[in-house]
């Protein structure tokens, strides 16, 4: 699954379908600068113990 990281929170959001773009399913990125995001892994930044899950994107990461 991909995702999208945004570098200066150390959030990862899921990536939104159809949109090859910097696009979340939550939105919350959607003001950041496009330099400040980056498309990853999701299983890939989730082995980062300094990046935080986003809990509109993911049910396990305790929501809002």
């Amino acid at each position: 699954m991909d995702g999208v990281i945004n570098e200066t929170t150390d959030m990862i959001h899921k990536h939104k379908d159809g949109h090859s773009d910097f696009g979340t399913r939550c939105g919350a990125t959607s003001h950041v600068a496009h330099d400040q995001l980056r498309l990853v892994s999701v299983e890939r930044a989730a082995s980062d113990s300094n990046v935080s899950r986003c809990g509109r994107c993911f049910d396990d990461a305790g929501g809002y």
